[in-house]
């Protein structure tokens, strides 16, 4: 009597190019963990079981980022309001400041032109010299945080309501 084989899929860890279609006996033959399919169960379970909690705590954290946008746009929101509130209340100061942001803006170009031309001039010893380098960061570098600063402020003090409120989307 011919013994009838099944074709039954086989299971590797190796998974080193198996088809899925030998014969229960030439995968006995050829990988002796043939027969350990059984035993990769539990780990195939505990894998699914491991990538759901991965997915749980991945919806868990965009509810929370959600969340943190949610509250973030609301205090936007609530900035841009009080600024158009003061603008309105102060029509006469939000041109004042609009003319002194156009003045600072010329300012700000030429400290940074200035900056670029110390650079240049000093590059290499820059390089090498901390000292140098320092000394250009202290020069330089409060300045240029404090200008920025006032810049900006004169800046959302000064734009018109239309500019400071978001646009909409084509």
């Amino acid at each position: 009597m011919s013994e009838k084989r099944h074709v039954r899929p086989v299971y590797s860890a190796s998974f080193s190019g198996l088809s899925g279609t030998e014969t229960a006996g030439e995968a006995d033959r050829t990988h002796p963990e043939g027969e350990d399919w059984p035993a990769l169960v539990p780990l195939l379970l505990e894998q699914s079981q491991l990538l759901r909690q991965l997915v749980a705590a991945q919806d868990r954290q965009n509810a929370l980022l959600e969340e943190l946008v949610h509250q973030i746009s609301a205090a936007q929101r609530q900035r841009q309001q009080e600024l158009n509130q003061w603008k309105r209340a102060n029509p006469q100061l939000a041109r004042y400041c609009r003319k002194a942001a156009e003045i600072l803006a010329r300012v700000q170009n030429e400290f940074l032109a200035s900056l670029t031309r110390e650079i240049q001039e000093h590059g290499e010893a820059l390089l090498e010299e901390e000292f140098l380098l320092s000394e250009l960061i202290d020069r330089f570098g409060p300045r240029m945080v404090h200008l920025n600063g006032l810049l900006q402020m004169l800046s959302q003090l000064s734009s018109t309501s239309q500019s400071t409120s978001p646009s909409p989307s084509p």
